[in-house]
């Protein structure tokens, strides 16, 4: 099988199959070597891995994670490239390419299908999640893979650099925003390394960045009212807490009796705010009824 991973290859298949990168499913396609096996370390791949791969494009990452020993299912939206990927890989039985849209997919569903070797009634099996995500779906679709039951190891994902920034933000800066919250309370994030444009095909105008994200085995005791309690909170910037509660429908006493349970100044904004005084907030405010 020859390397997908050169910008001379990508661009002849793109002519052969007659495709065009597609601007609004944000199509930009990894081209090089090096940036690949980046992103197969970073996922700490070994012989035998089951990786779910997001958006595999014309297949550069998907070689390289099958040359590390990986079992791959490649999840494409784009009918077009789920018949290229088809031929690409075809005479590669470890690759399985599915044709459906991640973010409105039952992920654990879609890999107890196509990763537990078609066994009926098996337990989705342990992965990796590998993606090279458009930044129109990189929030919810990141909320979404941490939201399954995939039992998952690890994900790691090519966004952009400014992306990457908000997701390891710390509280206090004006990176640090309701994605923060909503991604850290799930996982431990870390930067892997910076990408620059020219790897890519068309190169976009900006810089990417490789982060991997460790779910979280045990995640802090939230309320029910945590995600209201985080947009609220970041709904408009330098909101108080107090104001916040309020967007939220709280009474003024309730509102005072809310932040002296949880032991917060009500004058404090939202931004300065860490995952676990979110938390601690959230339960507070249910306990108040809400």
């Amino acid at each position: 099988m020859e390397p997908l991973h050169s910008p001379a290859v990508i661009q002849r298949l793109l002519k052969e199959y007659g495709l065009r990168p597609s601007k609004a499913l944000g199509q930009n396609f990894l081209a090089d070597q090096n940036i690949v096996r980046r992103v197969v370390q970073a996922a700490a791949v070994h012989r035998g891995d089951l990786v779910l791969e997001i958006g595999p494009g014309l297949g550069s990452l998907t070689q390289g994670l099958l040359e590390a020993g990986a079992r791959v299912v490649a999840v494409e939206k784009d009918a077009r490239l789920v018949e290229a990927l088809g031929e690409l890989f075809r005479d590669q039985p470890q690759v399985t390419v599915v044709h459906a849209d991640a973010l409105k997919t039952d992920l654990g569903e879609l890999l107890r299908a196509h990763g537990a070797g078609g066994t009926q009634g098996a337990a989705a099996p342990v992965c990796k999640v590998a993606a090279n995500l458009p930044y129109s779906i990189t929030s919810p679709l990141l909320v979404h893979i941490l939201e399954s039951d995939l039992p998952v190891e690890r994900i790691v994902v090519m966004v952009q650099r400014e992306v990457a920034e908000r997701l390891v933000a710390p509280p206090g800066t004006k990176e640090y925003g309701a994605l923060t919250v909503a991604v850290q309370y799930r996982a431990r994030v870390e930067l892997a390394g910076r990408v620059p444009p020219a790897v890519f095909v068309p190169a976009p105008t900006v810089w990417s960045e490789i982060v991997v994200l460790f779910p979280r085995e045990e995640r802090l005791a939230v309320g029910r009212s945590f995600a209201g309690l985080v947009k609220a909170a970041f709904g408009q910037r330098r909101k108080t807490l107090r104001n916040a509660l309020k967007a939220m429908g709280l009474a003024a006493g309730t509102i005072e009796e809310v932040l002296a349970e949880a032991g917060l100044d009500g004058q404090r904004r939202g931004e300065t705010l860490s995952v676990e005084e979110f938390a601690v907030l959230s339960r507070a405010v249910d306990a108040a009824g809400m």
